[in-house]
């Protein structure tokens, strides 16, 4: 009979074979969610027989496989995404959380103080103000987004990620909005990691991306910048005196991204390069 491995080593063998890079990973990944086991599970019982559910659990595993090959993400693929030592819901209607947007999440919690006012442009998933949330205390956080189906995902993830914790924090104001269209108020922080990619630059993104992920967050404009120049312009606005304004950038973007918040009153103007040494985050303060 069948035991998990064989299965498992099946299911690395059809994604090699159609050019999946992390075939090995994937394919694990996609046995422990279609199981319930987690990998430490899976290697105890790794050598025990699929049982008499045999063919079923078989052909449950060749169909999300095939979703696989037809390079549906991962984490569409399982609704889950890891992100800062948390998970987060995801689906067609949000972004991935990425590795580079950690970085962008630790240069703020560098910076922002507990009982901080925290406004989060283009949220997504939430992922970002959640994270923030989650690992300081009594942040008051809002999360924009021009998709209603974006936050609906978010605030499922800001009951799964509060979940069990009673009152430790204080619910977020999800806002329907265009950018700043329905935002009101002034806040310490403005964190965004907005739509940057060039239009005419997605359709050769790898087919995850761009057959996968919303359009909509990928697309920043001809040159990546729309949504920054929106942002350089409003953000000052929301923000109160000495209130900053943290943005991810595309690698080669943070210096132009810098010249529109210089040109829109910013100043103590910082680039940060992220660990594989890329400009990644671009970092203003208002005054006036």
């Amino acid at each position: 009979m069948m035991t998990f491995n064989d299965l498992l080593r099946e299911g690395v063998s059809l994604l090699a074979e159609a050019g999946i890079e992390d075939a090995k990973t994937d394919a694990a990944i996609l046995l422990e969610y279609m199981t319930g086991m987690d990998r430490h599970e899976m290697l105890m019982r790794g050598q025990e027989a699929l049982g008499e559910g045999e063919a079923e659990i078989k052909d449950k595993y060749l169909g999300l496989l095939k979703r696989r090959k037809l390079r549906e993400p991962v984490q569409y693929i399982t609704g889950m995404a890891d992100f800062m030592g948390l998970r987060f819901r995801v689906n067609e209607n949000v972004l991935i959380p990425r590795f580079d947007t950690e970085f962008l999440v630790e240069e703020l919690m560098i910076e922002i103080g507990d009982g901080a006012s925290l406004l989060d442009v283009c949220t997504g998933s939430g992922c970002i103000l959640l994270s923030l949330m989650s690992y300081k205390n009594g942040i008051k956080g809002t999360g924009t987004d021009i998709s209603g189906e974006a936050l609906a995902t978010a605030e499922e993830n800001e009951r799964a990620v509060f979940s069990g914790r009673g009152s430790e924090h204080e619910p977020v104001d999800w806002i329907l909005s265009d950018m700043f269209e329905n935002v009101e108020g002034a806040y310490d922080y403005i964190v965004s990691n907005p739509p940057y990619i060039q239009s005419e630059v997605i359709d050769s993104l790898m087919s995850e991306v761009k057959d996968h992920e919303p359009r909509t967050a990928l697309d920043g404009g001809r040159d990546g910048l729309d949504f920054y120049r929106i942002i350089a312009l409003n953000a000052g606005r929301h923000l109160k005196r000495h209130g900053k304004l943290f943005l991810e950038t595309g690698y080669d973007e943070a210096e132009a991204v810098s010249g529109l918040l210089r040109e829109n009153g910013f100043t103590c103007i910082k680039i940060k390069k992220d660990y594989a040494g890329n400009d990644r985050v671009v970092i203003g303060e208002y005054h006036v």
